[in-house]
């Protein structure tokens, strides 16, 4: 369903050259989202120079992006339903283009914070926005399929160019220029998003139920704030009472939810089981992805030696195969069963990690080609479980599916870091020596950071160790997620139709 001025193709009827140009517009803000996760990676040093944060302050100018993130993509999925999807992303890209300009002449660690803040606002009003017009311009399966498979695809290579961009325009210009890159794309998608893209509202939206807009910020951020502490510091007692807090909220917000008519999250995004499943598959490949994502970074860097920049370039190379896989998988699921195609994918990101598993401590081709093959199986079933859980949705929700299903792959991130991290770490302390200062029993870095030969070439070891235990463990959680994708979507009947193979 869509407003009476919407140009929407009606089911089943085929999109034109004006939708496909319309996707490509839209493919910038998602780009540019999934880019400013990694932005920073290289900046950091001219930023310490210039602005001189404190520890604390730099961690936030880090984080404080993907919090405000993920705490408001459920808000922003069920507000673009309201307001008009394409209103709400243009309101967010001239919101996201005015917070790059803030931050890249920030002038102070504390404006770099806020602004950073603004960037993840304007942000989550652009992720769940696109996929939402890209449900509705796209009403054929077919097309739908493949649109959303290219969408999975430019996210994670968004990513992975995040980094090496901010590398190259830090060889020729300030770090501020890593955030004027906005600019010119979000300039450009609001001269054009008016002229290709329809507008979609929910004809039944009701009022916008704002005592939620807290209750999900609260159920949420604290929980990925604990997790990726815990992953990062250790479980204590202090993260686990962030965690507990948020899942409080979580159980008020949920009971919220049941109990109102027009609630932020419409209980009719469940009644189709092909939903939720969704949902989960996508959080556990969330899961791998960010979970190898903590010890293959650090391999390129503290085992093999690179500098920042060569091993950015270098992780870069297996987001090649990932931007062939999507598409691909796509169209193979369209001749054949879709459960079938997402447990392969699931079976083929466990086989990744089980090459990831024979890595020695000179090993940079066995790393790469363990993760191509485990992030094209991943891609794979983030692609098709991403359009399961859209076209199981009804239309005029599609925004707020699509932030379920975003945020879901936020917390299935922060648990993949956090519990395959856990064990890398558990495995790197027990092998080295109890000799050993606590800085190199706690890191590779804090060992590398000693200067003790001997002391380095044991924590090189103990860290190929650690990650090989850590792959052990995330390739047999993904061969539980094979068994569950075939158990969960044939349970719920939502292989192909007959007539479709």
């Amino acid at each position: 369903m869509t407003t009476p001025t919407s140009t929407a193709t009606a089911p089943g009827e085929l999109a034109g050259r004006r939708e496909w140009t319309a996707f490509v517009v839209l493919l910038l803000p998602l780009l540019l989202v999934s880019m400013d996760v990694s932005v920073l990676f290289f900046a950091i040093p001219s930023i310490d120079r210039d602005l001189a944060p404190s520890a604390t302050q730099q961690l936030w100018i880090f984080d404080v992006y993907g919090f405000a993130l993920s705490g408001l993509l459920i808000t922003m999925g069920s507000l673009g339903d309201r307001i008009g999807r394409r209103k709400l992303l243009m309101i967010g890209a001239f919101a996201f283009s005015a917070a790059s300009v803030g931050a890249a002449y920030a002038t102070g660690p504390e404006m770099l914070i806020a602004t950073r803040a603004l960037l993840g606002i304007g942000g989550a009003t652009l992720m769940p926005s696109t996929m939402g017009l890209v449900r509705n311009m796209f009403r054929d399966e077919r097309q739908r399929s493949r649109a959303v498979g290219i969408w999975s695809g430019a996210m994670a290579g968004g990513i992975a160019l995040g980094s090496v961009l901010s590398g190259v325009m830090l060889e020729h210009f300030w770090w501020g220029s890593v955030f004027l890159i906005n600019v010119p794309a979000m300039v450009l998608l609001l001269v054009l998003v008016p002229v290709l893209v329809p507008e979609f509202k929910d004809p039944a939206r009701g009022r916008f139920d704002f005592l939620s807009v807290p209750l999900s910020m609260g159920s949420v951020l604290p929980v990925v704030y604990g997790v990726k502490e815990s992953a990062a510091h250790g479980m204590d007692a202090r993260n686990g009472l962030i965690i507990l807090a948020g899942l409080a909220i979580g159980w008020v917000f949920v009971r919220r939810q049941r109990g109102r008519s027009d609630a932020m999250i419409s209980r009719e995004l469940f009644r189709a089981r092909g939903f939720a499943a969704g949902i989960g598959l996508n959080a556990l490949a969330s899961f791998a992805m960010m979970g190898s994502a903590f010890f293959t970074t650090q391999y390129l860097q503290s085992v093999l030696g690179m500098g920042t920049m060569e091993a950015s370039l270098w992780s870069l190379a297996p987001s090649l195969a990932v931007g062939a896989a999507a598409p691909a998988a796509t169209a193979i699921a369209q001749r054949t069963e879709r459960s079938h195609v997402v447990c392969a994918g699931f079976v083929i990101a466990a086989a990744g990690f089980g090459i990831l598993a024979l890595s020695g401590t000179d090993s940079l081709w066995l790393l790469l080609v363990g993760s191509a093959v485990m992030s094209s199986g991943i891609v794979t079933v983030m692609a098709l479980v991403s359009d399961l859980a859209l076209s199981t949705s009804p239309p005029e929700k599609a925004s707020t599916a699509a932030s379920l299903l975003e945020t879901g792959q936020e917390f299935g991130g922060a648990m993949g870091m956090a519990l395959l991290g856990a064990v890398a770490t558990a495995v790197y302390t027990a092998e080295m020596p109890d000799s050993a200062p606590d800085v190199a029993r706690r890191t590779l870095p804090g060992a590398l950071s000693t200067g003790d030969g001997s002391l380095i070439s044991v924590g090189r070891e103990a860290f190929v160790h650690s990650m090989q235990f850590a792959s052990v463990a995330g390739s047999l959680i993904l061969l539980a997620g094979a068994v569950l994708a075939v158990t969960q979507l044939r349970r719920a009947a939502l292989s192909r139709p007959s007539g479709v193979r």
